[in-house]
């Protein structure tokens, strides 16, 4: 019959056994390496007795990719290194902060796009050409003496709404109503009731170059609307030598009104519609247009109209083509 192994258990003076304290020295006198003595471990291995460190073999999963067939497609797509799938996603990235962007501007402004590039000098020095402008709804940001429900303020009211350097909104519209031409960002200066004589009761004379009524072909006025001009241009868009040549301005035909501008940024608008656009049609300024309207004696409704359609013309393709230009 054997007895109880001296290595495992002792017996007190009961003769009751039990077991060994681990941190009790053995008898023998040899020591047991406490944990924490010396031994080095590294990753899947152990260390024996003497420091000696002993790899246990297997594999390691560093440096193993992600795989469709282990980890579905859109964790390999957002996982894998494959410098292909890397670079697409890259670009989706960029593409969604853009949108988050713009959807945020959108739902701030109100309207599409919501910021605009100038292309002519009529509004300086409060407008550059290359200017990026945002542009809100016109019944947002609402000033005081507005007109009518329009949420537009007009210079002539525009005393405490000073906006871009002057009193007054500053305004993007779509030059005669009509969406293919390339719309047009100006100052609203007074508004006009239909069948109004607003050559005489509000008109600064200057801007008209001295002309009555019965020389304009928007006078008296067809409609309600705004009277425009460009702070840089000498005269009012309802004359016929004016920047936009427009009819007075209906609220129906205003699609936005300017905010804040940020400088230079529009140039890169203003470079891609000149690759693009130009491809499609020619691509004239206000410059342009106002340069060859100006040069010569008033001339009659007929021919301002044909300079109007001649504009048309020459700007609608690109304007078709390229959103997000406004004329000064």
């Amino acid at each position: 019959m054997s007895g109880p192994d001296p290595g495992d258990e002792t017996s007190d003076e009961r003769d009751e056994p039990h077991r060994r304290d681990p941190r009790e020295a053995p008898s023998d006198g040899t020591a047991e390496p406490r944990s924490g003595d010396n031994d080095r471990t590294g990753p899947g291995g152990d260390s024996s007795g003497d420091g000696t460190v002993v790899q246990h073999g297997g594999s390691s999963s560093e440096g193993d990719d992600v795989t469709i067939e282990d980890d579905g497609v859109v964790r390999w797509f957002f996982g894998t290194d494959d410098d292909s799938v890397v670079l697409v996603r890259d670009v989706l990235s960029s593409v969604a902060i853009v949108a988050v962007i713009g959807l945020l501007l959108f739902g701030v402004s109100g309207v599409w796009p919501p910021l605009v590039a100038v292309e002519s000098g009529s509004m300086e020095p409060n407008m550059e050409v290359g200017d990026l402008i945002f542009v809100v709804a016109d019944d947002r940001f609402v000033g005081d003496e507005a007109t009518g429900d329009t949420g537009i303020v007009t210079q002539e009211n525009g005393d405490d709404h000073q906006k871009f350097g002057e009193g007054g909104d500053v305004v993007v519209f779509e030059p005669d109503g009509q969406a293919h031409q390339t719309p047009v960002i100006h100052r609203a200066h007074f508004w006009v009731e239909e069948g109004e004589n607003w050559v005489d009761t509000k008109a600064e004379p200057e801007y008209l170059d001295g002309a009555s009524c019965d020389q304009l072909r928007t006078c008296p006025a067809a409609h309600d609307g705004f009277v425009t001009k460009g702070d840089a241009n000498p005269y009012y868009d309802q004359y016929q030598r004016g920047g936009a040549n427009t009819d007075i301005v209906r609220p129906g035909w205003i699609t936005g009104k300017a905010s804040f501008r940020i400088p230079w940024l529009g140039y890169v608008r203003l470079a891609f519609d000149s690759i693009m656009g130009g491809v499609l049609a020619p691509q004239p300024g206000l410059e342009t247009v106002a340069g060859a309207t100006a040069a010569g004696a008033p001339f009659s409704s007929a021919e301002a109209i044909g300079a109007s359609v001649g504009s048309v013309a020459a700007t609608g393709a690109g304007a078709a083509a390229v959103v997000g230009r406004r004329r000064g």
